[in-house]
């Protein structure tokens, strides 16, 4: 992203080259992952529900995220400015894309709600609007430039300020949401599961623990954002507190975890149980069986593990 200058600025030449280096492959991996998700959605229509179209445009945000990171011709004015505030644009939906998610869990799980497919259009209104509010803000509080292999909207204390305030709060503020929110469906889970135990019922036994299974992974999704994004904070502040002093390692983690945002997402939220079973049988179906049978026997298998929309606690 066009905050990538600021980061390599007071660096060496080498340092700069290796900060690009970190900041392109990550970008690339994560353009790769997100785009793979992305194509299953397209190929498998038996995907095409609400709860994996919710993934589907988180993975489309950092499918495009990525790839405004990685192109951008500084001698180029046209280039720079669709290179910057079209990363910033993709990245804080990407953030608020997963709190759709979070919010369409808490309304299944906790509020036993079934309307949530109600909420599409809102969604997206929320997402892109708010992304394009930001955008805006964001050209308006900077100066705009350009500097050896990164575009910037500026290194002054003005812009710096407007960076945080255009993108570091509602990054935080998804980070805080989806945490609050995963906090009471995981307790929502324990509370049915302790239920469970008292009761005879076998398959509300079942029921149960694969619910709770499923939220006990969906629990770490909060922590994607605070992986990727928490060294890019830290460097951020202090680079505005401290502008001369620049930590090398600390940048190199910056770009590198932020970058790697879209692979971790896409395999967090978009490889799940429904993704991997739509790529085996389309596997057991084309492939022939002497090639299915390097494969173990295991992928063969339906896996079982329900969806997100699907995960309901009855009896309560």
């Amino acid at each position: 992203m066009a905050s990538t200058w600021a980061i390599s600025e007071g660096l060496s030449v080498k340092d700069r080259r290796i900060l690009a280096a970190f900041s392109t492959t990550a970008a690339a991996l994560s353009l790769a992952g997100s785009a793979f998700i992305v194509l299953c959605y397209i190929l498998f229509k038996e995907l095409r529900k609400f709860s994996f179209k919710l993934v589907f445009f988180l993975a489309l945000s950092d499918m495009f995220c990525s790839f405004f990171s990685i192109v951008g011709d500084p001698s180029n004015g046209l280039f720079c400015y669709a290179q910057d505030y079209s990363a910033h644009f993709f990245c804080i939906a990407s953030f608020l894309w997963t709190t759709t998610i979070a919010f369409t869990l808490h309304r299944t799980v906790v509020k036993h709600k079934t309307d949530v497919e109600d909420f599409g259009s809102i969604f997206h209104l929320y997402v892109w609007g708010t992304s394009f509010a930001m955008t805006v803000l964001l050209s308006i509080g900077s100066n705009y430039g350009q500097s050896g292999a990164w575009c910037w909207t500026g290194a002054g204390k003005k812009e710096k300020v407007v960076h945080l305030i255009t993108f570091y709060t509602p990054l935080w503020g998804a980070i805080l949401y989806n945490g609050l929110t995963y906090y009471q469906v995981n307790r929502m889970l324990s509370n049915a599961t302790r239920m469970a135990v008292g009761i005879s019922d076998s398959s509300y036994r079942l029921d149960s623990g694969a619910g709770r299974k499923a939220v006990n992974k969906w629990g770490y999704y909060p922590l994607i954002l605070i992986g990727s994004w928490t060294f890019a904070t830290i460097n951020r502040i202090l680079d505005f507190v401290y502008p001369e002093h620049k930590i090398f390692w600390l940048s190199l983690a910056d770009v590198w975890f932020a970058g790697l945002m879209g692979l971790f997402n896409s395999i967090a939220y978009g490889l799940n149980s429904s993704v991997r079973r739509a790529i085996t049988e389309r596997l057991d179906l084309y492939l022939p069986e002497k090639v299915k049978s390097l494969f173990p026997q295991s992928l063969k298998g339906q896996q079982q593990e329900q969806e997100l929309v699907s995960l309901m606690v009855e009896g309560q």
